[in-house]
């Protein structure tokens, strides 16, 4: 059977007026969520709320254990931090609670645009925006005669050059560890090429296609490029080979760009030559061969009134536009936040919204389609199948689950 897709409404880049509550809470409140900067201060802010304990797990691994975690009674964690691809899963395992009551009680400053609202109900306070674009050596390319791209087909020509010029061995970098992240590079790419994960009106997948054969050849293309241990690398990875001067070229999200820089031991050629821009295009196409995504948090199901009022009240408090007075967390992401000025370093996601990129797939069954993707776009990378027996193995692995699920 097939279950109702999720109406949804997404996130503006701006929110009016502001007024959180003081932040006292009278229960306990436990976070989950990726680990980058800009979530680590919204959990950062939230633990800063007094009345009740407040504990954070900020892990690149969140999605492994959300799911997990929100689903006993009561639950171990009282909020998930998502993004418009993990809130899928939660609403499909019935884990988190509409919030529309704490809405109109505490987040009067919210502006209608950032409140997820999906089959009617609001899910879900975005606070933030996201996209992988282009980031880059300029002194690098300038060295090599080339221009920064604005096409894949650039960037590999630019990576022949950079080679062939004995200036870099292995100048493209990517986050293509095997998994959630190799499957977001191929998404990325198979939208620029035009291709659409499931036929229209339907769960039946397809992406062992024209467009799907295009993207994964072009992946393999541009992994030539790369430390030959690619597939073992996820943003963390990408962005140490580009901080230690081994990558000029790679396509890298908006939310760790913006602190890229910001480590211990970077070079000054680094730091002088890092540059960025929108995202690429690829086979002629005018589509971006990205995603435009947002973040944001919601609230657990089965937790009591109380955690769950403490727990909003908390994530209103991580994300009250007083912490962006803070020059180093104004760049840490597109905030959603009243009084948020767009940084240099916010431009890609900015260009990527300019573009009409296409938002990540909010369905049910997208979820099994990216896990069917990264468990079997591997050997094709490693050239050990072709792209057509790839893609029919991630046809046929997400055909069981979604039967499983339901879906078909």
């Amino acid at each position: 059977m097939l279950k109702r897709p999720l109406l949804i409404a997404g996130a503006a880049l701006f929110m009016s007026s502001f007024a959180a509550d003081a932040c006292d809470i009278s229960a306990r409140v436990s976070i989950v969520g990726n680990e980058f900067p800009a979530i680590q201060t919204v959990g950062a802010g939230a633990q800063k709320c007094v009345g009740g304990e407040v504990a954070a797990n900020l892990t690149a691994d969140h999605q492994k254990i959300n799911v997990a975690g929100m689903s006993g009674n009561p639950a171990e964690y009282t909020s998930a931090i998502i993004a418009n691809s993990s809130i899928v899963a939660l609403m499909n395992e019935d884990v988190i609670r509409p919030i529309d009551e704490l809405v109109a009680k505490h987040g009067q400053g919210l502006k209608k645009n950032q409140l997820i609202t999906i089959n009617g109900k609001i899910m879900a306070v975005a606070f933030m925006a996201n996209a992988q674009h282009l980031i880059y050596r300029e002194d690098v390319l300038k060295k090599a005669g080339v221009q920064a791209p604005e096409t894949y087909e650039e960037m590999l020509a630019a990576a022949q050059k950079i080679r062939a010029a004995g200036i870099m061995e292995n100048p493209v970098g990517g986050a293509y560890k095997s998994g959630w992240n190799l499957a977001q590079e191929f998404n990325n790419m198979f939208l620029g090429f035009g291709g659409e994960h499931f036929k229209a009106g339907s769960s039946q997948p397809n992406v062992n296609s024209d467009a799907g054969i295009k993207a994964l050849e072009m992946m393999k293309s541009l992994s030539e490029y790369m430390n030959p241990d690619f597939l073992t690398h996820d943003s963390n990875a990408t962005n140490a080979e580009f901080r230690a001067g081994n990558v000029a070229l790679m396509n890298m999200w908006g939310s760790r760009a913006a602190t890229l820089l910001d480590a211990d031991g970077i070079s000054q050629d680094v730091k002088d030559g890092f540059n960025s821009a929108g995202p690429m295009t690829v086979g002629g196409g005018s589509i971006a061969a990205s995603t435009l995504w947002w973040d944001g948090w919601t609230v657990a199901k089965n937790i009591s009134d109380a955690e769950a009022e403490s727990t909003f009240i908390a994530m209103m408090n991580g994300i009250n536009p007083a912490i962006l007075n803070d020059p180093e967390i104004a760049k840490q992401a597109v905030w959603l936040l009243d009084g948020y000025k767009p940084t240099d370093a916010a431009r890609g996601v900015f260009a990527a919204a300019q573009m009409n990129t296409i938002p990540y797939p909010m369905l049910p069954y997208m979820g099994l389609m990216h896990s069917a993707l990264g468990a079997e776009l591997s050997d094709f990378m490693q050239g050990k199948e072709t792209a057509e027996k790839a893609l029919s193995d991630v046809e046929a692995a997400y055909r069981a689950s979604a039967t499983e699920k339901g879906f078909m």
